[in-house]
């Protein structure tokens, strides 16, 4: 896990259950954090010419959450954590 100086976290781990596993691409990497604007920005600039398996939105937890596998078939999940009250 890696926290950069802008409060977003990086990780990584195996391809999660629902997404095809490609040879040579057994992991998923992940970013997560709440500047809502920042990872939207990011989302859309990794699904541009790639597939989005599971949509950015709100899930059942209550974050926003996506996967999607870029133009260079790299899995990206993308977790946007939900304002604490």
């Amino acid at each position: 896990m890696l926290e950069t100086p802008g409060g977003l976290t990086l990780m990584a781990s195996d391809t999660p259950p629902g997404m095809e596993v490609v040879p040579g691409s057994a992991i998923s990497v992940s970013l997560s954090g709440d500047d809502a604007d920042e990872l939207k920005g990011y989302w859309e600039k990794l699904s541009e010419g790639g597939a989005v398996s599971v949509p950015l939105e709100k899930q059942m937890w209550g974050d926003e959450f996506g996967t999607c596998r870029d133009r260079f078939g790299v899995d990206w999940m993308v977790n946007i954590t939900a304002p604490q009250p």
